[in-house]
């Protein structure tokens, strides 16, 4: 979808020439028929492809979104369940199988489409444009924060409210009354004026057969009774007890194992292999090569990763050691000399160069603002590679015959994984079928399908079920890396210290395109991007280029305020009166953090804040100097998503983003040697420590503004509000990251 603008979405036939195309061909229709097999057993009656209810009341919401520890299917259900007016006790959740007509439209809706007014007639129009286009693109993604204010709001809302319609009108068909005289209440259906009362359950057949619509009444806000409760989520008691089915709890029989090595240096190719020691050690099957990973249409990629080697035997821990007597000589295609250092070096020459800029905003005289100016400020900020180290590693078990395929994997794309897969194994999609589990983190890294499409290729090759584990420094030197950056920026601030302009050169222009763009009230501003491309695959990571730019721009603001003599929060407020919004999230968390009071010697607060993903977060951080090292006291992070529809949900994201966030801050650093990472595990590529991690204090606002996201929207501050902070209490500028290169942190 990062290929597509709203606009030019819109002009590729939903709206012609100025005036809007009803295109009844193109409208959903009632899709349950074709879908009561697939998700509906026994006993239950699918009513909307959203929402089933059986025989005994139960409301089950399948939601196309997966779950990766994020909460977003517990949120999904409870707007669902809101305008259903269900009983939240007798609801329950399913994630829904990887087929097209679960393919997540509701993302075009939110993310192309969601500042256009749109008539009610047109809406069936384009929600069935959007279902054929995502079924084409396979996309049934999760990711972008797009869960709960594109799905959510367009997808789960209206099947609840669309579903009980239809409740409804079996009702009053049945009982021969008016359908505004039956009311609806924790699942039950109500006529007061003859006492008649029923379950959902009793009309779900008859409400089945009727065509949803695709524009109900939704409630108000203040109407709301499940949304803005913090509900239980369903899918921690099986993470507590250890029931919850994860990919590596698949077991089938005669199942093998595998592990695999990828070629170091990106791109490289296998010249040849020693394997004798390896198939001689007991229980070793076969040693098999694998194709490099080309995943230009997926989330990520552009250029291939290299091919691998595939260890297969009777255990995981077999296979490992067998891989490690291997002997293979790699060729890596000449690109062995490259390494950070010459990849940043070539950024500076890029950006010196300037070749090829290209503009996310010019407005006004900036040649102006700059000639004459008092005082002129300029700074360069870079940050590293980074590794996406989910909790859970890479794996897969496939079974491949002849004929079908079938898989076993937790991804954030079932639809593109099932796509790759067979187009990988020469099948068509229906041959494969791909199981979703629940996933230990995702964070963007399981959207693309390198290793799912690696177990399927070697069961291929074993005519066997396998089971595919991919070790730590597999993960660590084969991911699909947030891309290093440099940004450089230019002020000019006039007399009173307000910046009169603004220029912004930084390189490789990512998602999503409005994150470079500042709030803050400057008459001219410059900012644009060149293209500086390495051979290091990259990816998208927790908040994408929102991580990056939050960092640059707030550190850079931040050198304005103090260049100025002024505040940094009065500086930024002052600057945001265009953005009331925003500032009022920014008051919000310099109140909470008690900003006006003094730290004492050895301690400083840091400020920022970032509108992303349809959300505002405002953080301040606190540190103290303990011998001349860093310790990171408090963090206050205020959110503003419009409604909060789970407000302890929100605030575990925001937690987690902050603890993400920091981590990649203070040490987070992939670097390249030898064209290769460097980095293998958690001894060298560190991770903030519980004893290390702040006390976090998250305040939620409500301003009843469009739903907005919540798992990506508390990284972008954080690095930023760090420096700061760092700055306020030693009077160091730290321009890169992880910022323990520049200071030390205590332990």
């Amino acid at each position: 979808m990062n290929k597509w603008t709203r606009r030019a979405f819109i002009s590729a036939g939903v709206v012609v020439g100025g005036g809007i195309l009803v295109g009844v061909a193109m409208r959903p229709g009632n899709r349950v028929a074709d879908l009561q097999d697939a998700v509906a057993g026994d006993g239950e009656t699918l009513v909307h492809a959203f929402i089933k209810i059986d025989q005994d009341n139960i409301v089950t919401v399948i939601s196309p979104h997966s779950e990766m520890g994020q909460g977003a299917q517990t949120a999904l259900a409870q707007m669902a369940a809101e305008e259903l007016d269900a009983d939240w006790e007798k609801v329950r959740i399913e994630e829904a199988p990887a087929l097209g007509d679960y393919s997540t439209y509701t993302l075009g809706r939110g993310y192309l489409l969601k500042d256009v007014p749109l008539p009610g007639a047109v809406i069936p129009t384009i929600d069935g444009v959007m279902m054929r286009v995502s079924n084409a693109l396979n996309a049934q993604i999760t990711g972008g924060s797009l869960s709960i204010r594109a799905t959510g709001q367009y997808g789960m809302r209206v099947a609840g409210a669309a579903t009980k319609d239809m409740l409804k009108q079996a009702a009053a068909d049945a009982w021969g009354v008016p359908i505004d005289q039956i009311e609806t209440e924790k699942s039950m259906l109500l006529h007061r004026a003859s006492s008649r009362t029923e379950p959902y359950a009793t009309f779900a057949t008859a409400a089945a057969e009727m065509t949803p619509s695709y524009n109900p009444q939704l409630k108000e806000i203040g109407d709301f009774s499940i949304i803005g409760q913090s509900v239980e989520r369903q899918d921690i008691p099986g993470k507590v007890d250890g029931t919850a089915p994860f990919a590596l709890d698949v077991r089938l029989p005669d199942m093998v194992y595998a592990t695999t090595r990828r070629a170091p240096v990106f791109g490289g190719t296998v010249v040849q292999i020693d394997d004798t020691e390896a198939r001689q050690m007991a229980g070793v099957i076969d040693v098999i090569t694998l194709p490099s990973d080309t995943s230009e249409d997926m989330i990520g990629g552009y250029g291939p990763t290299g091919e691998s080697v595939a260890v297969v035997a009777d255990s995981y821990w077999t296979a490992l050691q067998a891989l490690e007597t291997l002997t293979i000589e790699w060729d890596s295609k000449g690109l062995d000399s490259v390494t950070s250092e010459t990849i940043f070096e070539k950024h500076a020459s890029d950006l010196t160069a300037g070749t090829g800029r290209e503009h996310d905003l010019f407005q006004g005289d900036i040649d102006a603002a700059f000639e004459g100016a008092p005082t002129v400020i300029e700074a360069e900020y870079r940050v590293p590679y980074l590794a996406h180290t989910t909790m859970e590693p890479p794996n897969a078990t496939a079974h491949v015959t002849g004929v079908a395929a079938e898989v076993w994997v937790g991804c954030q794309n079932p639809l593109g994984f099932r796509r790759k897969i067979a187009t990988a194994l020469d099948m068509n999609e229906d041959q494969v079928t791909l199981n979703n589990t629940l996933m230990g983190g995702g964070f963007g890294r399981k959207s693309v399908p390198d290793w799912a499409v690696q177990a399927a290729l070697i069961s291929k090759a074993i005519e066997k079920p396998v089971q595919l584990i991919w070790s730590r420094e597999e993960d660590v030197r084969q991911d699909y890396y947030r891309p290093a950056s440099t940004s450089r920026f230019r002020a000019a601030l006039d007399n009173s210290g307000k910046p009169q302009g603004w220029q912004n050169t930084y390189v490789n222009k990512q998602e999503p395109v409005e994150a470079p763009l500042i709030p803050y009230a400057v008459a001219a501003k410059d900012i644009g991007y060149i293209q500086s491309p390495s051979h290091v695959p990259w990816g998208a990571w927790r908040s994408v280029d929102e991580s990056q730019h939050g960092f640059f721009t707030e550190s850079f603001i931040d050198e304005c305020a103090h260049a100025a003599g002024q505040d940094p929060y009065a500086y930024r407020a002052a600057l945001l009166s265009d953005h009331p919004r925003m500032k009022a999230v920014l008051d919000k968390a310099a109140e909470a953090a008690d900003w006006g009071t003094p730290l004492g010697e050895g301690r400083g607060r840091g400020i920022a804040v970032k509108e992303s993903f349809g959300s505002i977060v405002a953080e301040v951080i606190e540190v103290t100097m303990i011998n001349g090292d860093v310790r990171v006291d408090r963090v206050v992070a205020v959110i503003d998503a419009g409604v909060a529809i789970t407000p302890d949900g929100i605030t575990a994201q925001v937690e987690s983003g902050v603890i993400y966030a920091l981590t990649a801050a203070i040490h987070g650093d992939i670097t390249i040697e030898d064209g290769a990472v460097a980095q293998s595990n958690f001894y060298d590529y560190e991770m903030l420590r519980m004893s290390t991690a702040p006390r976090i204090e998250t305040h939620i606002v409500n301003s009843g503004h469009n739903i907005g996201g919540a798992g990506e929207p508390g990284t972008p501050p954080a690095a930023a509000a760090l420096a700061n902070a760092i700055f306020a209490a030693t009077g160091t500028r730290a321009r890169q990251l992880p910022l323990a290169k520049d200071v030390g942190f205590y332990v």
